[in-house]
């Protein structure tokens, strides 16, 4: 299917896309390419769950940077690899850099900032373009003019057990109730985030049919873990704020003994799908269309406004109704719904 035996994808800045993008290296490496990543470092390091991936690098700028210096030297670095083509997956002109620093022969990605140039094998999305842009970064998999054959992969991330183990008995925790995730956070911004106590209340409800609660999460969500945690009343006890005390491998180590999850549209919500994490997800700013938690054990909640998606950080009426809406004893009963394997 394809002519290329060695290509480079330049990844997605954010954990969610990154993850999404595990596809794409699925159906490369299927039609027997030898797939290399180059991904932002706080993002990185879940490249080592995905076994499609032969190596990876980490852009030397973080975000906004420009750094033009940093990215010849990684070009000319990566000239030694030999690439046949370049998938470059963001729409940005700086994703671009790198790949045409390389030498590397063919350079696809779709239309995005001028990029032309950078690029030689542009590709346009038309008008009727995939509702799910994890289909758009398999659409720039075949050569051009082809069509794939095959439908859409979904992610699946390995688990290190001996690593599970480890964290299991280092955070003291107790398997003998089962579990139900909670990821109350959202680097995008408010816009994305459920409130604490809707989270506390489906938290006791849980709590009272036998399960335990893990709040996961990076140290930025460790308070409104400690809000949540606080808010369940009696049922504290049964809740734990692990936000903060776990690397993003561990936390995907974590949510394969998940028995199900409560999340907002972020990068753990696609994490706990691909390891098969039945999940309900919210959605607010964002479209339940574009980034699906691709499992089919899954429920996407949104309530419905004329403003909605806006896909702005902050609400600009301030109400946030998009999320505050959907109300917990809707999501409680969904949850219920969900089984592993389902």
């Amino acid at each position: 299917m394809t002519a290329a035996r060695k290509v480079l994808v330049v990844a997605p800045a954010w954990i969610g896309d990154m993850v999404l993008s595990q596809s794409l290296y699925k159906v490369l490496s299927g039609w027997g390419a030898e797939v290399h990543v180059l991904a932002p470092a706080w993002s990185h390091a879940v490249l080592s769950r995905m076994p499609e991936v032969s190596a990876s690098f980490e852009t030397p700028a973080t975000h906004g940077e420009l750094k033009l210096g940093a990215r010849r030297a990684l070009a000319r670095t990566l000239r030694r690899e030999h690439y046949d083509r370049a998938i470059v997956l963001p729409a940005s002109l700086k994703a671009a850099l790198i790949p045409w620093f390389a030498r590397i022969p063919i350079r696809t990605g779709w239309r995005g900032e001028m990029r032309y140039g950078l690029l030689n094998d542009m590709r346009l999305l038309g008008a009727n373009p995939p509702s799910r842009i994890v289909d758009r970064y398999v659409g720039l998999a075949p050569p051009r003019g082809q069509k794939s054959p095959c439908d859409t992969p979904s992610p699946s991330l390995t688990i290190d057990e001996v690593n599970l183990r480890e964290r299991v008995q280092a955070l003291g925790l107790n398997l003998e109730r089962p579990v139900v995730a909670m990821m109350p956070g959202a680097a995008f911004g408010p816009s994305k985030q459920w409130p604490p106590g809707h989270f506390a209340q489906v938290a006791e409800r849980c709590v009272s049919e036998g399960f335990q609660v893990w709040l996961l999460g990076s140290q930025a969500d460790h308070a409104v873990g400690d809000e949540i945690r606080s808010r369940a009343g009696e049922a504290s006890g049964e809740v734990f704020n692990l936000c903060g005390r776990s690397s993003l491998v561990d936390t995907v180590d974590l949510l394969s003994l998940a028995d199900k999850a409560v999340t907002n549209d972020s990068g753990l919500m696609h994490i706990a799908a691909a390891v098969g994490c039945p999940v309900v997800a919210m959605y607010g700013a964002t479209a339940p269309d574009y980034t699906p938690p691709m499992i089919t054990a899954s429920k996407r909640m949104h309530h419905s406004l004329e403003c909605s998606p806006c896909w702005n950080k902050t609400c600009r009426y301030g109400h946030y109704k998009c999320l505050t809406e959907v109300r917990p004893d809707e999501v409680y009963h969904e949850l219920r719904e969900l089984r592993r394997g389902a």
